[in-house]
């Protein structure tokens, strides 16, 4: 197996197949060692190389990772964009490999300044911090795309633990660290010292985050509330369709009438194909109806503003009954809510004309929604797979709530990755999650980032649950990424400095 860290094909397939392995350890495989396995693949792999090989394996890594696991945007571009399926295949494949530049130019990084082959404790360390940089980096580059974390493995694995103390980052960090420190065992072995410092660097975060996996951050901040979220399963080809406006309003209408009463009446997203101003009368016949229950109504609705004398519109989210607020979403989703470079692609393919792909991003520093006396902290759809921002909103609620339309993709697993990253946000924050969608997973997630109860994906149904508004801070909404972010850039420094040294001497 020796060419697995020598330059050539042979290696470089591999790489492919580790990055698309990974797959297996995301939902709704769950296989989680798989995640382990495929980071070991890929520092073994660039041990020998060039930066230029190097540059190049990391492209064929991060290919192979978003081949296999965003290969159901090929739903939302032949299905519901009118490309045709050659085209469709062509724009994906072209997709993939941009994207995995995010892998092949911190392997051009490693191989050319912060490789230390000489020092396998110290090496390991850095792959660790090099990891964190390009998840980080790639869910912040042109307003990110923070799909497929190694982190995400973890949810129901040994280091679930760990995500409320640093986040999903965090739990990438030990991973990487972890499969740096593996395949650097049997080098370590001629210098004890080090391989104690190793061995111990490689067991205590397995044990903390065991130890920790229920530990309980958060405490109640008041009584259970009762939850009935509605997924009305709505065909994506009829939701703009102006012919069945009407029939879609009547069928949450008629759903919520024949309720149970509860606390808390949630909609999914757009659960209201018109814009708020059009259907204030409709919301307003809704909101006496969840008053007259003592309810919160909670829905998704497009808002139409005046912004600096300009008409804008926004995917929103508005609270009426026993509750109040107006939530404008800030992380839009390319193509599905905004195009880059309209001039240039709008009307090149149907694709790049969905419907509502003309949102604005809502303003920063929002207020949160309230409903039956507790701050709720939104998220609309995209914006929950964001783990920083997630978490700004999170600390200041006592409840987490996200909507969202994953019927752009049809029977595959994209709506359970979707999921999975849900849950890993419940579990950061220490908080209840309700997620109400259209046509699946509606469901209620506790604060380990568990699912309590939900509705299978394509039946049109009501969810009933009950969720429980939480105070105080898990330390990673208080400190956030700063410790871990501080420790990356120690160790990426420490190692610069240390290759600059060992170069001048």
């Amino acid at each position: 197996m020796r060419w697995i860290t020598r330059p050539g094909w042979p290696g470089n397939l591999l790489a492919m197949a580790a990055g698309a392995s990974t797959l297996l350890a995301l939902a709704p495989f769950d296989v989680w060692p798989v995640a382990l396995l495929a980071l070991m693949l890929f520092y073994a792999g660039l041990r020998e190389l060039t930066p230029r090989q190097a540059m190049g394996r990391g492209w064929c890594y991060g290919f192979g990772l978003y081949g296999a696991g965003t290969s159901w945007i090929y739903v939302s571009m032949n299905t519901y964009g009118g490309a045709s399926p050659l085209l469709a295949i062509v724009l994906l494949v072209a997709f993939f490999a941009a994207l995995a530049w995010f892998f092949a130019l911190p392997a051009w990084l490693w191989a050319r300044w912060l490789r230390r082959n000489e020092a396998p404790l110290a090496d390991a360390l850095c792959f660790g911090a090099l990891w964190v940089l390009q998840e980080t980096f790639r869910g912040w580059f042109l307003t990110g795309f923070p799909w497929l974390y190694s982190g995400y493995s973890q949810l129901d694995g040994p280091l679930a633990g760990l995500a409320p103390l640093g986040g999903v980052w965090l739990v990438s960090f030990v991973l990487a660290l972890s499969a740096a420190l593996l395949c650097n065992l049997n080098r370590l072995r001629a210098r004890p010292s080090f391989l104690a410092i190793a061995v111990v660097l490689l067991a205590a975060p397995w044990m903390l985050g065991m130890a920790l996996k229920d530990h309980a951050w958060t405490r109640p901040a008041g009584d259970p509330l009762k939850v009935a979220a509605v997924q009305g399963n709505v065909e994506q080809e009829l939701k703009w369709d102006p012919a069945h406006i009407n029939a879609q309003l009547a069928l949450y209408r008629d759903m919520s009438f024949s309720s149970k009463p509860v606390d808390l009446l949630v909609w999914p997203e757009t659960a209201v194909p018109v814009l708020k101003d059009q259907a204030q009368g409709y919301i307003d016949m809704m909101g006496a109806f969840a008053a007259d229950r003592h309810s919160a109504l909670i829905t998704g609705v497009p808002v139409r503003q005046e912004v600096h004398r300009q008409r804008r519109f926004f995917n929103g989210i508005t609270v009426t009954g026993e509750g109040d607020g107006i939530y404008l979403k800030q992380k839009l989703v390319p193509f599905g809510e905004y195009v880059p470079l309209q001039d240039m692609l709008r009307g090149v393919i149907e694709f790049f004309n969905l419907p509502m792909s003309d949102f604005a991003r809502g303003p920063e520093d929002q207020p949160l929604l309230q409903a039956k006396g507790y701050q709720v902290a939104p998220y609309i759809c995209y914006e929950v797979v964001y783990p920083e921002f997630a978490a700004g909103l999170a600390a200041r609620s006592d409840l987490l709530l996200t909507i969202s339309n994953d019927t752009w993709f049809g029977t595959s697993i994209g709506p359970l990755q979707h999921l999975q990253m849900a849950q890993m946000r419940a579990l950061e924050a220490g908080r209840w999650m309700i997620r109400a969608t259209n046509n699946g997973v509606t469901a209620l997630i506790d604060p380990y980032g568990r699912i309590t109860t939900q509705i299978p994906q394509f039946e049109r149904a009501v969810l009933y649950g009950e969720v429980v508004p939480m105070q105080q801070l898990t330390p990673y909404l208080q400190w956030r990424s700063w410790p871990l972010a501080i420790v990356c850039v120690l160790l990426l420094g420490w190692a610069l400095l240390a290759r600059r040294m060992a170069r001048t001497l």
